[in-house]
């Protein structure tokens, strides 16, 4: 099946196909509400073959562009949650450069199953834009990504969240005082790393910039403590993750939050991942164009 057909399911498949990918039905059940579902005649089996991601388009920034240098490395969590994996990008190093390359810093946070490959192509779609990217891999104390993003969602379901925050904390403070770090630091996550981004934001005074992409919000209570400005990108059709958006507003604008929000016309929550038939290539292309100056302006000196 191509993505075009794919593109054609119902909203009711593709809310389906949401709630299966993040906890709310199992594989089983998804299979069997879908079968009672118009799905132009493909079996419930083909419909989730065809939504599940397809990393062969992942590759936007192969590792081996010369543009870029990237290294697998550890860094310490706190609290006794021990050493986090992590891809690190950056920009290759100029020919003739002395000492270390300061450079503006970006944490990429993944999504509800691990370090998988199209959130590895983000950091170095950042690294080729000038940035130092670290990509962490929540599922470093389960053996990492384990390949398979249904294996992933069912190890990252075994972990706490608070855990899981902390680790991704510690990687913001990590490129903060990392050797080719200005110090400061954004934060880009999606869907579950769009809760974690404004999580950092809550927890993190220093950090300099925030860009959740359809991430659940913060508690009201806690956006009083939010000093980063937060560009926010959200899928019009997202109901689930678009619920706490009148609050969270709400909340920033009491407390005088510098924010800009987007709401995206037609798309699905994942709409930024051009792995699955939800991705949206011009609003894909529009947010991430934005991300991109946000991170300059408010990175930048």
């Amino acid at each position: 099946m191509d993505r075009k057909q794919a593109e054609e399911f119902s909203p009711q498949v593709l809310d389906l196909f949401d709630q299966y990918v993040h906890g709310g039905v199992s594989r089983r059940e998804f299979l069997q509400r879908a079968a009672g579902l118009a799905l132009g005649g493909l079996t419930a089996a083909a419909v989730l073959e065809s939504l599940s991601p397809n990393y062969a388009h992942a590759q936007e920034v192969p590792p081996e562009d010369p543009r870029i240098k990237t290294e697998r490395i550890r860094y310490e969590s706190k609290l006794g949650y021990g050493a986090v994996s992590a891809l690190l990008a950056r920009p290759a190093p100029k020919k003739g450069g002395q000492g270390p390359q300061k450079l503006p810093a970006v944490l990429v946070v993944h999504e509800n199953r691990g370090l998988n490959p199209y959130i590895e192509d983000v950091a170095r779609r950042l690294a080729a834009e000038g940035f130092l990217a670290l990509a962490p891999d929540g599922l470093t104390s389960l053996g990492g990504y384990p390949g398979t993003d249904d294996m992933g969602r069912a190890l990252q379901k075994k972990l706490d969240r608070a855990k899981l925050v902390e680790d991704f904390a510690a990687g913001a403070q990590h490129l903060m005082a990392h050797a080719n770090s200005t110090g400061k630091v954004g934060v880009v996550g999606f869907c579950f790393g769009g809760m974690v981004a404004n999580q950092l934001a809550v927890r993190l005074p220093k950090l300099a910039a925030a860009v959740p992409f359809y991430g659940r919000q913060p508690v009201a209570e806690d956006v009083a403590t939010i000093k980063a400005p937060l560009l926010i990108h959200y899928a019009e059709n997202d109901k689930r993750v678009n619920a706490g958006w009148t609050d969270f507003e709400a909340a920033l604008k009491a407390h005088k939050v510098t924010y800009t929000a987007h709401v995206y016309a037609g798309t699905n929550h994942g709409f930024h991942n051009d792995t699955t038939p939800r991705y949206d290539e011009t609003a894909a292309k529009l947010a991430w164009k934005r991300t991109l100056a946000f991170f300059r302006e408010k990175l930048s000196g």
